[in-house]
């Protein structure tokens, strides 16, 4: 029996190797880059980056804490950012003081990321950077700077690794594309 993902994988396009292996350097270097600093908080951004920091949480050596943020600008089964976004659940701890790192899934047109980077900056952090698994910078539509990327990937609809398709199928280990045409959608 095929497992119920597989009918909407047209291939892998990160295997979990792969991931781990770049997860790991990520946090040797935001450990190297944060060796100095105190007060580090990892800001994730709920649901799609939580497999992403947890991993990361752990390759990074200097003491740090960890606050959740669940902002959404897609609608469910949305291909594309609607431009409104909207906090859905904000941090539990303050920021003032401290170095924010923001963890994100992916990054595309930027809008969701620079508003909430616009908000925290009222919060009186010594600073923000950004940390994302996927970058796809062809499709970025807000100037952001993003300090650390883990794979710059072409413009498909992804899946797996904290990334959903329709809620569904976070849980795996590897980054899949979907198959629009058995999700049934046209390609663009």
């Amino acid at each position: 029996m095929r497992n119920a993902h597989e009918k909407f994988l047209k291939e892998i396009l990160i295997d979990a190797d792969t991931l781990q292996a770049r997860v790991a350097d990520l946090g040797e270097q935001i450990s190297t880059d944060y060796a100095d600093a105190e007060d580090l908080i990892l800001v994730c951004i709920l649901k799609g980056g939580v497999m992403f920091l947890t991993d990361l949480a752990r390759h990074i050596t200097v003491p740090h804490e960890m606050d959740f943020m669940a902002v959404s600008s897609y609608g469910r089964g949305a291909r594309q950012t609607t431009g409104d976004v909207r906090i859905d659940m904000d941090l539990s701890v303050s920021v003032s003081g401290k170095h924010v790192l923001i963890v994100e899934d992916i990054i595309d047109s930027g809008y969701t990321l620079s508003r909430v980077i616009e908000m925290l900056k009222t919060r009186g952090p010594v600073d923000i950077r950004i940390c994302t698994l996927l970058d796809k910078s062809s499709r970025r539509k807000v100037d952001i700077k993003v300090d650390y990327v883990g794979f710059t990937i072409e413009d498909k609809f992804v899946f797996g690794y904290g990334l959903d398709l329709d809620e569904r199928f976070r849980n795996l280990p590897y980054i899949g594309v979907v198959d629009l045409d058995k999700l049934g959608i046209a390609p663009k």
